[in-house]
């Protein structure tokens, strides 16, 4: 990458909305916020604030219309997510920004989201472990890893997976030195207290006792896929 393609503007939009999981969107902030020459928005439907799934507000600094295009479209997940699924203001958004910027990016369950906007057909793709199997509903192809890229869609698996995201995506943008640097800075070395942060390596009740909290949201997920695929035309 030359110096002038690694200072060339970048323009990055995060979608908001209500009951989102916040990490998904504050923890790629924090890799996007360091990236040098780089604008950043938190676009909605409409300007107001929003709790995301536990009660923390968000506010965005820009509406729909007012977002011009972006080089990056970042959709975070969250149990809001649901409700996106068949919001066509919504869908019609990501799909007519997604036309055009450089890379697409989903965390978590956001995967699901671009899913119903037509976005995964084709695509290899990742969410979050327990929700995994919807992604065939959209076409996608389902990969069991916590970053997958597929040409200009790089989705990532649940939650903090984001982070891993969001600095391939700073890697993709501005090359890997300065993505290494980011990851300097954060301090972004995880060495969890235990290890079970996947279903692999989790205990079997702890896993069992997870998908079983986990249930009536994949049930409700999963009759909305479906209806979304309906619509889509693909056969799931």
């Amino acid at each position: 990458m030359t110096e002038q393609a690694a200072e060339k503007p970048i323009r990055i939009a995060s979608i908001l909305f209500e009951r989102l999981d916040q990490i998904d969107l504050t923890g790629p902030f924090e890799v996007f916020s360091r990236l040098t020459n780089c604008s950043y928005d938190i676009v909605a439907k409409e300007i107001r604030p929003m709790k995301d799934a536990n009660g923390l507000t968000i506010t965005p600094n820009q509406s729909f219309a007012e977002c011009q295009d972006v080089d990056v479209l970042h959709i975070p997940g969250g149990p809001g997510q649901e409700d996106l699924m068949e919001d066509e203001e919504t869908l019609s958004f990501i799909r007519d920004k997604a036309s055009r910027a450089t890379f697409v990016f989903s965390v978590c369950t956001g995967a699901l989201v671009c899913g119903a906007a037509g976005l995964l057909r084709g695509r290899k793709a990742t969410t979050h472990w327990g929700f995994k199997t919807l992604l065939p509903h959209f076409g996608a192809i389902s990969v069991d890893s916590r970053v997958v890229i597929d040409g200009n869609l790089i989705s990532c698996a649940g939650v903090t997976a984001g982070i891993d995201g969001a600095l391939m995506v700073a890697c993709l943008v501005r090359g890997q030195a300065a993505a290494e640097q980011i990851q300097l800075l954060m301090e972004y070395a995880p060495d969890p207290p235990f290890n079970c942060g996947a279903p692999d390596v989790a205990r079997a009740d702890l896993v069992q006792s997870a998908r079983e909290a986990l249930e009536p949201l994949l049930s409700r997920r999963l009759a909305t896929a479906r209806r979304c695929a309906e619509k889509l035309g693909i056969v799931s």
